[in-house]
């Protein structure tokens, strides 16, 4: 199964100030996450991003913020983002029932919105090279976890790529500069 850019959603999971410079491999996650943002905004592709309990965890880190300036940011207090009340009301609203899902922490947040996703009907695709958590062993018990749950696991080059479909268009050089 493709993800369809006509069919799909962005939803970025808790990338916090205070919360991210303690992930395993932050800068990547990060980096990838924005390439998505950026790439949803310039596609088209609606976009969402949770943040958890901020007075505590601090808002979106500024290059979050930066990139998602087409996302709806919400804020919530469950670990779920499915567990606050509307949230899932404003995903189906989109009328895309696929859900390219990042985050963090990706053993906490990240899986429970996953599985309250699977529950709610929609496709998740979780991004593993945008989604971690403070330690390795929970990032790859999560994804582990995730695949068995249900979710498929794709890269931030495969969402974007199959976003584009093909090559050669304006929409193509506009992103490729993300891919390079």
């Amino acid at each position: 199964m493709l993800i369809r850019r006509n069919e799909s959603l962005l939803l970025v999971v808790d990338v916090q100030a205070k919360l991210a410079p303690a992930i395993f491999e932050r800068e990547a996650a990060v980096a990838n996450t924005v390439r998505l943002l950026t790439a949803a905004g310039l596609l088209g592709v609606p976009s969402f991003a949770s943040e958890q309990y901020v007075r505590g965890l601090g808002s979106s880190l500024p290059e979050i913020r930066s990139a998602g300036s087409t996302a709806r940011f919400f804020e919530k207090m469950h670990f779920s983002c499915t567990g606050e009340p509307g949230v899932v009301d404003m995903l189906r609203a989109t009328g895309r029932r696929q859900i390219v899902l990042t985050g963090m922490e990706a053993h906490v947040c990240v899986l429970q919105t996953a599985f309250g996703l699977i529950d709610a009907g929609f496709t998740v695709f979780l991004v593993a090279d945008a989604a971690s958590s403070r330690s390795p062993e929970n990032r790859s018990a999560a994804i582990e976890r995730m695949r068995a749950g249900g979710a498929r696991i794709v890269t931030s080059e495969m969402v974007l790529f199959e976003w584009l479909e093909k090559a050669g268009t304006d929409e193509f050089r506009s992103v490729l500069p993300l891919i390079k």
